[in-house]
This record gives C-alpha cells, structure tokens and sequence, in this order.
C-alpha cells in the first residue's frame, strides 16, 4: 500500500531506517554502506532505499528540511510501513562551547520553536525526548570506537534565516546544537508507542503494532555559531563517517 509520498509495497522497508535530510544522502548511504540496496521510492525525489548491515535489514530515506517535512515522511513510515526504529542522521551547528567542531551529538531531548505539539491539545509545554535504549546503544558505540560525543538538549528550529540570533537564548538553557527536524520524529514515535500502550481515551482501539516505535538524532557538528568555525569538506566527510558507524552499529543491534 503505497501513500500520496512513498511508492514503497508492504515489505520493501526495514524495520529501522536511518533518516537525513538530504534524499540524495540518503543514496550515498544506500551505495557506501548498505550491501545489495533496492530504491523503494522516489516519490517527489524523496529517495529511500533498503538492502543490508552486517546482515540486518536496513532502510535508508531522506526526510527533507523542516519539521512539517519529517513529521509526514516520519508518520508514514509508523504509521502505514510498520517501522520501529528511527534514527535521524545529519549535521548540526554547535550553540554550546561544549559541543565542538566534529563532535557526535546525541540528541538526549529536543526543543522547538515549533507549534508542532499544539495538535496534542495539550495545556504546556512538551518535553521531546529519544528512545533511551537506542541512546545508551549509540553512546556504548562511540565509546568503544574512541568518537568525541557529548549527550543533551537540542533545538528543532523552525527558521534557518532569522531577524536575530534567536540560538542565544536557547543556548542559556542548555542547548547544545540546532536543526530542524528530530521534535516532530520524537512526538511522532512517543505517539506511537503510548497509543500502543493504551493511552487513548477508551473508547477506542488500541493498535499494539506500534508497540515499541523508538527514535533518536544522531549529529555532527559541522559548524559554531559560538565560535564561527566551520569545516572543510573533507573534515565533514570524515566526521560524518564516525557519526554514520555509530548509527549503523545501532542498527545492527535492533
């Protein structure tokens, strides 16, 4: 069953996939690290593909920019192809003198300054935070290869271009780095999992296929706002190899 944005079939996804922005990452991916991959969509050039790690089942699919981009592929990809695992990969531009050029940022929680959560009729603020048991997967790999990483706070900014330096503010709490999508991935899975657990009103149905629906951000730091380093392209190749390792021996593990 294909959707208006994913020509996939029931079947041609994994059950974890690895997300970055960039559909034409997501074919480099495929190519570099995924043995026998097959395309499975190419919907609006939204390339997805899914072949194998170290044996498993793995998908890749870019997302596109921004939070409405990666809150439909991501609802989809739950919702109407069964997958439990979604790990966002990418870059991230540090907001934090502790998060430094070529940094692994695990992105631990995400902030917004995205009206995404008010869908949930909720009456605050929402905490989005990642699946703790692909963390602690993530942070045992980059501890065992020696990769620099540093676990927290992120932003999901709505803006890339903006009257003012609004990262300033997100920094005094914490903030390590902005992007632009992973809080609508982690409400997205959260959703997922808590329906799955009975959390809706009672009245209705409780689907339990999307029991266990987890997601995480995965992130290197490209540039500082902080400072105003940024790095040469083959410094970014480089790094971003470390952070893609640590993604994929997670997906081995799943």
């Amino acid at each position: 069953m294909s959707t208006p944005h994913n020509a996939a079939n029931p079947g041609d996804i994994a059950k974890t996939i690895l997300l970055p922005g960039d559909p034409l990452r997501a074919k480099v991916i495929a190519e570099t690290y995924l043995s026998d991959p097959v395309q499975f969509n190419a919907v609006r050039n939204m390339f997805g593909y899914t072949g194998t790690y170290k044996g498993k089942p793995v998908s890749v699919m870019g997302t596109g920019m921004g939070i409405p981009s990666i809150g439909l592929y991501s609802y989809e990809l739950i919702h109407f192809y069964g997958v439990k695992n979604l790990i966002r990969v990418g870059s991230c531009g540090s907001i934090n003198r502790k998060a430094k050029i070529g940094d692994i940022i695990m992105a631990q929680g995400a902030c917004t300054n995205s009206n995404y959560a008010s869908q949930y009729g909720l009456d605050g603020t929402f905490s989005a935070i990642s699946s703790f048991d692909l963390l602690r997967k993530a942070v045992l790999v980059a501890e065992e290869h020696g990769y620099p990483y540093i676990v927290g706070n992120i932003l999901s900014s709505d803006t890339f271009y903006t009257e003012k330096p609004v990262w300033k503010d997100w920094a005094k709490m914490g903030c390590l780095g902005v992007e632009m999508e992973s809080f609508a991935l982690y409400c997205n899975a959260v959703r997922a999992a808590c329906a799955a657990e009975g959390a809706d009103d009672a009245s209705q149905a409780v689907d339990n296929s999307f029991e266990d629906v987890k997601a995480l951000g995965i992130f290197t730091v490209s540039d500082s706002l902080v400072t105003g380093e940024e790095t040469t392209a083959e410094e970014r190749q480089n790094n971003f190899t470390n952070m893609m390792e640590v993604a994929l021996e997670v997906a081995a593990q799943l």
